[in-house]
């Protein structure tokens, strides 16, 4: 729970910062530009009612946050090919790492899936 809050606060952060190259950008790609930064700021808010539903013990919120890490380990993926390497692989890794303890006995328990 605590690290789909953290990923949530890491959105957030990054919508910020998008709405900052917002002030900043061009007029032609205005609207690309809030478009992102406001499907992220949705992102964020998504990631952080995951993370409340999975620390209020809600079996339904474990499938949402395994495809949260799906796409991590996508982004991630994309990020060894293109961007910094390292990005890439941390990316990778936290998706990876939150997704196995998702899946752990421990978790399934605690979720009264067992």
């Amino acid at each position: 729970m605590r690290l789909l809050a953290a990923e949530a606060v890491a959105l957030a952060v990054l919508a910020a910062y998008l709405m900052v190259l917002v002030v900043t950008a061009d007029p032609g790609s205005l609207a690309v530009a809030i478009s992102l930064a406001v499907m992220t700021a949705l992102g964020a808010a998504a990631v952080l009612l995951v993370a409340r539903a999975l620390a209020g013990r809600s079996a339904r919120a474990r499938g949402p946050a395994i495809v949260v890490q799906l796409f991590l380990i996508a982004s991630g993926g994309f990020l060894l090919q293109t961007g910094p390497a390292w990005a890439g692989a941390l990316t990778m890794l936290l998706g990876i790492g939150v997704a196995l303890l998702c899946l752990m006995p421990t978790t399934t328990r605690a979720l009264g899936l067992d």
